[in-house]
């Protein structure tokens, strides 16, 4: 059952699975579950690794691209073969300087927004922190988590209108689109990950986080 977890001026929170339910919107902003079994590895503070709820299975995007409604999708080149054929693919650059990174150098996102590729450059990880503004480091939320200024970047490409981020994770979607005077709603199956996102939501959004 998905459930009303948080709700401001701008942003409303779903705990629950999106499978069951998807919220009219009119724009999807997300960064699904890949199905690639990824595991942040054993830490100080990540005793045995932290999974991603749904990422042990194949990743079907039909129930998204069905909404039919201007679409970003993250993490889509490890199910492409079941996208529509689009020009207007996204990289995300994260190469950090100085760092040598034993993951993708780039994330690849779909989208149905028409125009030619683009390319966002944001340095990004390293020993359980992700590089931030100027140089500073900011402890993981989420083992998937994206920069700020990314979804700010994404969101930004898409057409006016209530952005739907059906995987939410901690919320970076929902912030960005918040500080962009954007309306979102985000749907997310683990309650501690709703937890997070409704914190950093109810925090006045002063022009960018970087955690």
């Amino acid at each position: 059952m998905v459930k009303s977890y948080y709700s401001d001026d701008l942003v409303t929170i779903y705990h629950g699975d999106c499978r069951e339910w998807l919220p009219v919107a009119e724009v999807v902003v997300t960064d699904p579950p890949y199905g690639v079994g990824w595991r942040t590895p054993p830490g100080p503070t990540r005793r045995g690794g932290v999974t991603v709820v749904g990422d042990d299975e194949p990743f079907d995007p039909a129930p998204i691209l069905a909404l039919g409604l201007p679409t970003i999708l993250f993490g889509a080149n490890h199910y492409a073969d079941k996208l529509p054929v689009s020009p207007t693919w996204l990289v995300w650059d994260k190469r950090t300087p100085g760092f040598v990174n034993d993951q993708a150098d780039v994330e690849l996102a779909w989208s149905n927004l028409g125009g030619p590729a683009r390319i966002y450059r944001k340095p990004w990880g390293g020993g359980g922190t992700l590089a931030g503004e100027n140089g500073t480091r900011h402890r993981v939320i989420h083992p998937s988590q994206k920069p700020l200024e990314l979804m700010r970047w994404c969101v930004g490409l898409t057409p006016p209108g209530a952005v739907l981020d059906p995987f939410m994770g901690s919320g970076s979607t929902l912030v960005a689109a918040k500080s962009l005077g954007r309306c979102s709603i985000g749907i997310e199956i683990e309650e501690r990950y709703c937890e997070i996102a409704a914190t950093r939501c109810s925090q006045e959004v002063l022009g960018l986080e970087t955690a």
